[in-house]
């Protein structure tokens, strides 16, 4: 699954950071995650647990941060977000899911209609912070 390859993504991230600051024992990692990617947190949180075990990131806690989708037109400037138009369709969101770019088939700006828009906010998973001893 999509989630499996994020957890052990942002679960390396983790640990290079940590190692980079000297870090023996993450305690907290806040990681983004943007609602274009729409990510199943419960499968994502599962993952991380199961694959932190044995680390430096043992007993850390992830803190997930949801990020909404924003974005601004090239044409008018307007700016909006998802949930002002969301998308109910359960295909559309799976496309955006594993390739966001393809929001611009499926989104106009509100105001004028323009599907030239670019992606402000709510694009992507990262980490925040790295906390730890």
């Amino acid at each position: 699954m999509h989630e499996w390859a994020l957890a052990e993504a942002v679960l390396k991230t983790s640990i290079k950071v940590a190692k980079e600051r000297n870090i023996k024992k993450l305690s907290e990692v806040e990681v983004v995650l943007g609602q274009l990617q729409d990510v199943d947190k419960e499968i994502l949180e599962f993952a991380l647990e199961n694959m932190k075990k044995g680390t430096v990131a043992d007993s850390a806690k992830f803190e997930f941060i949801e990020e909404a989708a924003e974005f601004k037109c090239r044409n008018c400037g307007n700016v909006w977000r998802m949930n002002d138009n969301p998308i109910d369709d359960a295909i559309i969101k799976e496309a955006v899911h594993f390739l966001p770019e393809t929001i611009h088939s499926f989104l106009r700006c509100p105001n004028c209609g323009s599907a030239d828009f670019e992606v402000v906010k709510g694009r992507g998973v990262y980490i925040k912070s790295v906390k730890g001893e």
